[in-house]
């Protein structure tokens, strides 16, 4: 896949910016292949500030994977197992899942996202009662459960249709959808690493079905591995339109592949240039969608932290427990803190905004100046680089 015409010039896309007007698919490939990372990343952040000022978001939210038996075999994925009885495999009791949440409850998340392996041997109703026992620890907790290729699982192995699916899923408690699942859509790359799952127009449709039924989602791209910056924007385009059909998308998520366990575990992983490159990219070209997360967990926190000046609005949340990065050699936490992420964000030059799902504020931090001890810890570090060097 590869753009025929010659692509514009770094100039001629950047008064497009100025000028209000829509990126083409030319127009995106440039900005990827443009060798001056430090231009696209100030272009992407003058759009940033002018949506979002220096406000950078983030909530209190953790994950609980209840199982990763999956019967897809996706090339990149070093969570899943094929079978129950697997080393390493795992399923949650409801009880078990339940008290993930219960130990939690002295200072507890404002969300819990649920993102799993396609398990063929659990009834429907195991789910339905997983949220419903969430909402009757924590009634007002907003359940950000299962992706899109969970919800076209569902859907086949139960027979039922899409809003069938969500309808029930909505009754037992579920709030919105994570992005999860959109890997690439173009189906050169598609069918290469995750052939045997949702393809990239079931995965649209039920985002559309979503839409149409009020709810509220995210999306992602699983960048970094096969793909070409063709097949990106290709990508990148897609969630444009369907965003012009329906406006449901809050946010974009690039998602950093990660190569360690898994059937590409050759490849490289992508370097933080192009994890920043990515980022602003997405920013530009994405004129519809509200928000663009630098997903710390993915990025690491230090990559994630100067993604904030070069398109990206959220950090993400304290996540607390996360099992599917971990598994693909993820050198991020399993967690943070609530003041870590304020410090992160403080000390990007950005101001501190918890959010809830929906992106309503919760509490505003006062944007502050690089912490004293923090100021000294820094000096001290640039003293002992200036004596090696002397």
């Amino acid at each position: 896949m590869q753009t025929e015409n010659p692509l514009p010039t770094f100039e001629v896309v950047e008064a497009k910016v100025h000028r209000g007007e829509r990126l083409t698919e030319a127009d995106g490939v440039a900005l990827f292949r443009e060798p001056n990372l430090l231009k696209v990343g100030l272009l992407a952040n003058s759009v940033r500030e002018k949506r979002h000022g220096d406000r950078t978001y983030f909530n209190k939210n953790m994950r609980i994977e209840v199982t990763n038996v999956c019967v897809a075999s996706c090339l990149f994925c070093s969570f899943a197992k094929l079978e129950e009885h697997m080393p390493g495999a795992h399923t949650m009791t409801l009880e078990e899942a339940w008290k993930e949440l219960e130990d939690r409850m002295a200072d507890p998340p404002s969300e819990v996202h649920v993102v799993n392996g396609l398990h063929p041997g659990l009834p429907f109703t195991y789910y339905e009662e997983l949220l419903r026992g969430f909402k009757r620890i924590k009634p007002d907790l907003h359940l950000k459960c299962f992706t899109a290729v969970e919800i076209h699982f569902f859907a086949e192995l139960y027979k039922m249709s899409y809003e069938e699916v969500l309808t029930k899923l909505r009754a037992a408690g579920l709030d919105s959808l994570p992005g999860g699942g959109a890997e690439i859509f173009h189906p050169e790359v598609r069918t290469r690493i995750s052939n045997d799952k949702a393809t990239a127009d079931q995965y649209l449709e039920i985002h559309r079905v979503a839409h149409r039924m009020g709810m509220k989602t995210n999306t992602t791209m699983l960048y970094g591995h096969i793909e070409t910056f063709e097949h990106r924007v290709d990508h990148i385009l897609r969630v444009r339109a369907l965003q012009d059909e329906t406006g449901g998308f809050q946010a974009f998520i690039p998602l950093a592949f990660h190569p360690d366990g898994n059937g590409m575990k050759n490849l490289p992983a992508p370097t933080a240039v192009d994890d920043l490159r990515t980022i602003a990219v997405s920013r530009l070209m994405l004129d519809n969608v509200d928000h663009i997360k630098a997903y710390w967990v993915s990025l690491t926190p230090d990559v994630a932290q100067i993604a904030l000046s070069y398109g990206a609005d959220d950090i993400d949340g304290t996540i607390v427990h996360e099992t599917i990065y971990k598994a693909a050699g993820s050198t991020s936490p399993s967690g943070l803190s609530y003041d870590e992420l304020v410090r992160l964000i403080r000390e990007a030059g950005r101001t501190p905004i918890e959010r809830d799902t929906f992106y309503n504020v919760v509490k505003e931090h006062a944007k502050s100046a690089l912490p004293e001890a923090a100021m000294k810890v820094r000096d001290r570090k640039q003293n002992r680089h200036l004596e090696v060097l002397s």
